[in-house]
């Protein structure tokens, strides 16, 4: 007995006559987006104006002296270039200091972007909301990756002897297994 796999674009629900036809999409950001980054697949005619309504945007961090966590904002190219007064941006960056490089958000994203602290480049940062279930699996299986992560960013790393850590992030097996006292 055989089987046969009929295929829908998950845009459109047209039907797939030839796999080659589908273009794999991964959604990283989107207002109804709550756990991650989605993988969907749509046919390559259903994207053809995509480029063409795609949008110049700027992401910033804004670092407040009063915050631990910095604020992202995204906005259009134009918007921010306008920001510039004495020279045109682009001197303004080329002259500007270097940042260590972080992995770039892909896509469009509201004004105001909210932080996936269940993604390993977020996981363990400090931040006032709940403590997800995804985080803090995240943090127990990677403890070591998000410690060294945190510590080149310059954030506070997770400490297996700080009870509070410990509790947030569900380590108290991975404490006993190193042998690590809570304070």
């Amino acid at each position: 007995m055989g089987q046969k796999i009929i295929r829908f674009s998950d845009l459109t629900g047209k039907h797939v006559e030839d796999d080659g036809e589908l273009v794999r999409i991964v959604v990283r950001q989107h207002p109804d987006l709550e756990d991650g980054p989605v993988e969907i697949e749509a046919l390559a005619e259903e994207l053809t104006t995509l480029e063409e309504l795609a949008l110049d945007l700027v992401t910033l961090e804004l670092h407040h002296p009063d915050s631990d966590e910095p604020e992202t904002v995204v906005l259009e190219a134009e918007a921010f270039n306008r920001l510039a007064g004495a020279a045109p941006m682009a001197d303004v960056l080329r002259g500007a200091k270097r940042v260590a490089r972080t992995v770039p958000s892909q896509g469009a994203a509201p004004a105001r972007e909210r932080v996936n602290y269940a993604s390993l480049d977020h996981a363990g940062r400090p931040h006032k909301g709940r403590t997800t279930d995804a985080e803090k699996l995240l943090v127990q299986q990677h403890l070591d990756a998000v410690n060294e992560r945190l510590a080149a960013e310059g954030i506070r790393t997770i400490d297996l002897g700080n009870a509070e850590h410990v509790a947030r992030y569900g380590l108290e097996e991975l404490a006993r297994e190193r042998g690590v006292t809570l304070d």
